[in-house]
């Protein structure tokens, strides 16, 4: 049987005594003084003659937050009256950045802002620069994410995100002999003005244990978990203010927390360490951003992590959907939730066990309702990278999980693939849910696919090859679940708020209102000829690549010039983004100029910035790599200071923010076929850097619009690099054909760049002979070199340059973050927009 939500009874003056509480908030540039003011004397306890900057930074965060508190509540109240359909967006990660920015210039307060701590006697920018980042995401998952909370709300559409308070992030990366050094990522160190802690949501959650099947009074067999732990999530809200301020939707962040304190007993004898013991052990699921699951407690813990955060969210979201509501029938047509990749895919099983143990419905019912909620998107085209949890692991931690994922799989084989491909057993064992083996493996991106009304890739190619080689069969199956959502980026800011020069003339240009509509970008490209344009644009870049430079000379003490060609690698160290094929090139640069002190070439400055995982041991030795050839190439006097390395500690959101400004090139140099889509190259194209790159991910869609004379393409296609594999492909030929190539590889094999070293960089020249170069490096190297040398000749005609420069920015308004979200708003969530006025 269904039961009905239990809907809570309201007083009849509710509505009447929350309009009566509500209040405009003077937004003036004098109120604001005085609420920065207000807030360090009551909220701090602090004299402004004696306050430090993070102390004016914390009471500047604290004014605004209130004004946005205010705007939240007003949001939450319509969209409560309205009962509208929700967006619900589940996500491990959100690479945020600082906020403080972000903020002022979505919500309108810029100006008024940075006035009124100007006539208080305080540099805006030095207070802003106190901002951590938000140590709550690691790479472009989690920055998709962030820009996708950002359009949500600037386009009036309702919804939540929901991920976890990490205490830590991923880790603060430093360099030592070029070694990568992990640190913890203390991010709240200052606390976090933006959140609100809220108890009276918190939920309880059950792990380990085991199922017993218990005669119920009508005498059947229901399975009941028993002898559980019991864990506790404590959300904090963060406010996400749309672009023009009306909309404030939230991020609301699990926390969690042991449901037992400490025993006062064994601390009165003395047994400090194992009182706390039990709250310790509660509290360590929020800790840190994936920990690192080489171990079978990380693996643990890492699934702990993600039924911690599915399960309170969608109890969350079950006690809102009954607050407003009172028959399950309804449940789809009020909510859509979206996994963003495999980490929340759990959700699918918990919430059959929400629907079936809490709630009592049939199987049937419950799983019409939570196929018809969850959609799913895929990041990722690697075999290897999606994820699976063997079976002993889900038994001992979430038992009953494990048998729903057994009925899912057995209904599904059964009523779908056999109804498809009756008595073809090879088709079943190819999309069982279950991977046999020793250990046998829950394949949770096929649970997603069966799970979800929909599945979405993230650029056209990417979505193109799901569905004709890790999809293919479920293509089959589902010829209508597999769609194309091409990821977009938040202009507010990758251009406004990071590039205000740029901003400014772009606003001088085409008006104030290509913030929240990209594309009327596209009235730049007429002045793209324009020499007087021209000029403006390229001392824009001037100015930002200064900034940059004395960013650099502050930071590390190295000294490069504006003047040379700044070429710019940012994004997770993997070996499929190929940042030692870019080592390739600067090694083949560097061999030149030795060989030929008066080769022709302009200056280039190389700047990386990129973490590798703490267990990818490949990864980091390309770290090592790049860092041991810039200490040697950054300090040899017989290249003229014509190639330089740059590689700053500590990548993070903040730092990409003055490096996209100053960037001339962006590198985004995947092997084809490996890249779901990128979004660096959009954030970089936008910011009027030329790509160089390869037909992958959403490239091909940047070369289409910005215009194939606009682009740097080279390497093998998709289906070329295919044609290689099947061949067999063999790295030694492209190895002993290549002279320069080869000599190169051997150079680094040396100990010419770590004396006393001799097999310091032995893990990265062996992965592109002995190894097998799976991504290809060695045979996209001389076609890489070719489009290199097309960009030097490029780079020198200053007036082409800053015209292909123009053009990329005029034309990359389809990368906006604002049409991918109205495309899910439309194709998937079926969302409409709410205003809420003053």
């Amino acid at each position: 049987m269904t039961t009905t939500a239990k809907k809570p009874r309201k007083s009849a003056t509710t509505k009447a005594r929350a309009k009566a509480f509500r209040f405009e908030v003077d937004n003036s540039k004098e109120s604001m003084k005085t609420s920065i003011l207000n807030h360090l004397r009551y909220t701090l306890a602090r004299h402004p003659g004696s306050a430090t900057n993070d102390e004016w930074w914390t009471a500047t965060c604290s004014a605004v937050r209130d004004r946005l508190l205010d705007r939240f509540m007003k949001t939450q109240a319509v969209h409560n009256e309205k009962k509208v359909r929700r967006a619900y967006y589940l996500s491990l990660e959100y690479l945020m950045g600082r906020l403080l920015v972000n903020n002022l210039h979505n919500a309108g307060l810029f100006e008024q802002t940075r006035n009124a701590l100007a006539e208080l006697g305080q540099d805006f920018a030095l207070i802003a620069d106190e901002e951590a980042d938000m140590g709550l995401g690691n790479g472009g998952l989690g920055r998709l994410a962030a820009c996708f909370l950002d359009s949500l709300a600037s386009l009036d559409l309702p919804a939540i995100g929901y991920g976890i308070h990490y205490e830590y992030g991923l880790f603060r990366q430093e360099f030592k002999d070029g070694y990568q050094i992990e640190h913890p990522d203390v991010w709240m160190e200052k606390g976090c003005p933006w959140e609100v802690m809220r108890p009276n949501f918190a939920q309880k959650i059950q792990l380990f244990g085991r199922v017993e099947h218990q005669m119920d009074s009508k005498g059947v067999f229901k399975p009941k978990w028993v002898d559980y732990k019991t864990i506790e999530g404590v959300p904090y809200d963060i406010g996400i203010v749309g672009y023009g301020g009306e909309t404030v939707n939230f991020l609301r962040l699990w926390d969690s927390k042991s449901t037992h304190e400490f025993d006062l007993d064994i601390f009165n004898d003395g047994g400090y360490v194992e009182a706390v013991r039990e709250k310790a052990m509660g509290e360590t699921i929020s800790k840190v951003l994936y920990p690192n699951d080489s171990t079978e407690n990380g693996k643990e813990l890492r699934l702990i992590q993600q039924y911690f955060f599915v399960t309170c969210s969608l109890k969350d979201i079950i006690r809102r959907f009954h607050a407003n509501h009172s028959e399950w029938s309804e449940f789809a047509d009020y909510n859509a939730l979206q996994l963003n990749d495999t980490h929340p895919a759990i959700a699918i099983p918990e919430l059959m066990r929400l629907l079936i143990d809490d709630y009592g419905h049939e199987w049937d019912a419950a799983w019409a309702i939570t196929r018809g909620v969850c959609n799913y998107t895929n990041h990722t085209l690697l075999p290897e990278a999606l994820e699976k949890w063997s079976v002993p692991l889900f038994e001992k931690v979430l038992p009953r999980h494990l048998e729903i994922i057994y009925q899912i799989n057995a209904r599904f084989l059964e009523d779908e693939v056999d109804a498809k491909w009756p008595g073809d057993d090879a088709k079943k064992s190819e999309l069982s849910i279950i991977e046999e083996g020793h250990p046998k493996m829950v394949r949770m991106a096929y649970l997603s696919v069966v799970g979800s009304t929909k599945v979405n890739g993230v650029a056209a190619l990417h979505t193109d090859l799901l569905k004709k080689d890790l999809f293919s069969t479920f293509h089959d199956l589902y010829p209508n679940k597999l769609i194309n959502m091409t990821n977009g980026i938040t202009p507010r800011r990758w251009l406004l708020a990071c590039n205000p020069g740029l901003s400014e003339l772009v606003t001088e240009k085409v008006g104030e209102d290509w913030p929240k509509d990209l594309d009327k970008l596209q009235a730049v490209a007429k002045f793209a000829d324009d020499a007087k344009f021209q000029n403006r644009f390229m001392e824009i870049k001037y100015g930002n690549k200064q900034a940059f430079a004395d960013f650099v000379l502050e930071d590390s003490g190295t000294a490069i010039s504006p003047d040379a060609l700044y070429d710019v690698q940012i994004k997770r160290l993997h070996e499929y983004k190929r940042q030692h094929l870019n080592l390739l090139h600067i090694l083949t640069l560097y061999r030149r100029l030795l060989n030929d002190p008066d080769y022709e070439m302009n200056p280039r400055v190389f700047i990386f910035g990129a973490k590798a995982a703490p267990g990818y041991a490949l990864a980091k030795n390309i770290i090592r790599a790049i860092n041991k050839v810039g200490e040697k190439v950054n300090n040899d006097p017989r290249i003229n200071g014509k190639i330089k390395i740059v590689f700053p500690q500590n990548y993070r959101i903040t730092m990409a923010e003055k490096m996209i400004p100053a960037a001339d090139l962006s590198e985004q140099i995947s092997t084809a076929g490996k890249e779901a889509s990128g979004t660096g190259n959009m954030k970089l194209a936008l910011n009027g850097a030329l790509t160089i790159g390869t037909l992958d991910g959403a490239n091909v869609e940047i070369g289409e619009e910005v215009g194939e004379e606009n682009i740097f393409i080279f390497g093998n296609t998709v289906e070329q690099v295919d044609a290689l594999r099947q061949k067999g492909y063999n790295p030694y030929d492209y190895y002993n054909s290549n002279w320069e190539l080869k000599a190169v590889i051997d150079w680094l094999r040396s100990d010419y760049f770590a004396p006393g070293e001799q097999d310091a960089f032995a893990p990265l020249c062996s992965s592109w002979l002995e190894g097998g170069d799976p991504f290809l490096c060695l045979a996209d190297y001389a076609d890489y070199m070719r489009a290199q040398e097309a960009v030097d000749k490029a780079f020198s005609d200053k007036k082409r340059w800053a015209k292909m420069a123009i053009m990329n920015t005029a034309y990359v308004g389809k990368f906006s973050s604002d049409r991918t979200i109205r495309e899910y708003a439309k194709h998937i969530w079926k969302l409409k927009p709410v205003k809420i006025g003053s």
